[in-house]
């Protein structure tokens, strides 16, 4: 059961014990918090069982998005994302903001950014995956992490990015501890490129919230890029 899924059945049985307090205050009958348990609990089964927490997701989403200051954590996250990406010469296919969004293209969460991860694929699959190509996409899955931290001072999202890479380490067989070793490494050099690169970070976050399309953002990219060592060059 997704985590998303399990923090809603908290607070719906906490409603609920909260109801059943005070329901003789305002007589309710007790048959009504129990019907509601129920039915909370079959409705996150279902949603668990048969959409892998889709529907917590659309849900904690669509509650999200009221909330302003929740729309540019996401987009500042993806944000990360990409231009860790560009940088490391995986070429971004494009992104989603919305838990909507990411349903309709097939993902899970509350948006994403997809990459063209074709050697990935083929790499896995003979279990030779090289360092150098595991190293960059390691920095890649922590880089939304690495930009909540540098901007908010902790990340609320990458439980996912944090699985996906665990996923992979597993699969070859790195020891729990290596696995958080290399957590912390990816992380720490994606923090890295987004501080050397800050400008053209902001940058990028404007256009995503604007929703340019994948060229644009890359276009964007790029021209802060040749700014940026243009600038090194005059000094």
């Amino acid at each position: 059961m997704s985590q998303t899924s399990l923090n809603l059945i908290a607070i719906s049985i906490f409603v609920i014990m909260l109801s059943s307090l005070l329901g003789p205050l305002f007589n309710l009958s007790p048959t009504v918090p129990a019907i509601a348990t129920f039915t909370l609990l079959g409705l996150a089964t279902i949603d668990s069982l048969s959409l892998q927490g889709k529907g917590s997701n659309l849900l904690v989403d669509w509650l999200g998005n009221l909330s302003p200051s929740y729309r540019v954590q996401i987009i500042r996250h993806e944000a990360g994302h990409f231009l860790v990406a560009h940088l490391l010469e995986i070429p971004a296919t494009g992104y989603t903001l919305t838990a909507w969004e990411a349903l309709k293209r097939g993902q899970s969460g509350q948006g994403g950014v997809s990459f063209d991860d074709q050697e990935l694929g083929l790499q896995l699959e003979r279990g030779t995956l090289s360092s150098q190509l595991l190293d960059r996409y390691c920095t890649i899955w922590m880089a939304g992490v690495a930009a909540e931290t540098l901007v908010y001072g902790s990340a609320e999202g990458g439980i996912d990015d944090r699985q996906k890479m665990r996923n992979v380490l597993t699969s070859l067989r790195f020891s729990v501890s290596a696995q958080e070793q290399k957590l912390r490494w990816a992380e720490l050099q994606a923090r890295t490129l987004l501080q050397t690169n800050w400008d053209t970070y902001e940058a990028l976050v404007g256009a995503m919230q604007k929703r340019a399309d994948v060229s644009e953002c890359c276009q964007i990219i790029q021209q802060h890029c040749q700014n940026l060592n243009s600038s090194a060059s005059a000094i």
